[in-house]
């Protein structure tokens, strides 16, 4: 594919927002439709390895091609290049674009249980390390896993994921489930306090990094929590699972956000600036509350659900409230 991404790195001057977000995957604007056109930041097209080949895939106008079929749409010239280069010595044979369009077409399908091979943390000893954490924090339980060995198992379902897996380590798993129920992604808790607490994997790359979703009644108000384990605490509540808030935009209008209890922090404090000047509805916790986060708040005994409630705020009260919060 040495040639596909020369070309494709050709292209980028042409394409809004270009980013290289991991091995045989990019993202852009999709010059195709032009993409949002309320925000200028959102980029939902994605280049990504199929079965040897580049494809292209945008996820707002549902344009799907072979990559050499977007730099002819988007730079016939540059298009031709490509093909004089790919061509030239007439032994390299035109790919079956048959056969490429049959696989761009469909969406990548993933074992939708992926947990099956997993330990349901009930099932577990009460003395066991994980459930025994989830027990002390009050945490519930239900659709929550465990399994021996995180990066093996990683490796098992979506291949090449770790490359040594010599320092594996146990971690709870906290699947990520669509409106349908069907699992795109998970989040592996460790139990150690060294080195990376939360291990986040995706499935189908490119899919928003939001648990919860499988849970919601989108008629009802919608809360956002920074952690999953945070949310299960909060009706109708989903969790983002890093800052990227593109993905909401699905959800509705009627959203809260909920950071952690930390005026003192600059990543917090600063989008939520962002956040209540944009319109939306945040939580600001009162003076009362010392409590970081809401496990910590449940296990003192506060209710958080009616302090969420009761301390929800948008617009000129919100940036006051706000104001006063972080002193």
């Amino acid at each position: 594919m040495y040639t596909e991404i020369k070309y494709l790195n050709l292209l980028s001057i042409r394409l809004e927002k270009f980013k290289k977000k991991g091995d045989y995957l990019w993202n852009f604007r999709c010059p195709i439709c032009g993409d949002s056109q309320k925000n200028k930041n959102k980029a939902r097209g994605f280049v990504f390895r199929v079965k040897g080949d580049l494809l292209y895939k945008c996820h707002n106008c549902q344009y799907s091609a072979p990559l050499p079929k977007l730099i002819e749409v988007v730079d016939s010239a540059l298009y031709q290049q490509y093909r004089m280069e790919k061509f030239k010595d007439g032994k390299k044979k035109r790919p079956d674009m048959r056969k490429v369009k049959k696989v761009v077409s469909q969406a990548p399908v993933f074992d939708i249980d992926v947990t099956s091979t997993l330990t349901p943390i009930s099932d577990l000893n009460t003395e066991h390390p994980a459930k025994e954490y989830l027990l002390q924090r009050k945490l519930p339980i239900e659709a929550l896993y465990f399994t021996e060995k995180f990066q093996e198992w990683t490796n098992s379902i979506k291949p090449g994921t770790f490359e040594n897996i010599t320092q594996d380590e146990p971690r709870i798993i906290i699947p990520f489930k669509d409106k349908e129920g069907n699992t795109f992604g998970y989040q592996g808790r460790s139990l150690s306090n060294s080195g990376l607490r939360y291990i986040t994997i995706l499935l189908e790359e490119g899919r928003p990094k939001i648990f919860g979703l499988n849970t919601l009644d989108y008629e009802q108000t919608i809360y956002v929590t920074e952690g999953p384990f945070d949310s299960l605490f909060i009706e109708n509540c989903v969790a983002m699972a890093g800052a990227d808030l593109s993905g909401l935009s699905d959800l509705g209008s009627d959203l809260v956000f909920i950071y952690d209890n930390e005026p003192r922090n600059k990543q917090i404090t600063s989008r939520m600036g962002k956040l209540i000047d944009s319109g939306q509805s945040v939580v600001i916790w009162p003076s009362n509350i010392t409590q970081k986060d809401i496990n910590d708040m449940i296990l003192a005994g506060i209710p958080v659900q009616s302090i969420i409630k009761s301390n929800t705020y948008h617009g000129l009260k919100a940036t006051l409230k706000f104001n006063d919060w972080r002193k």
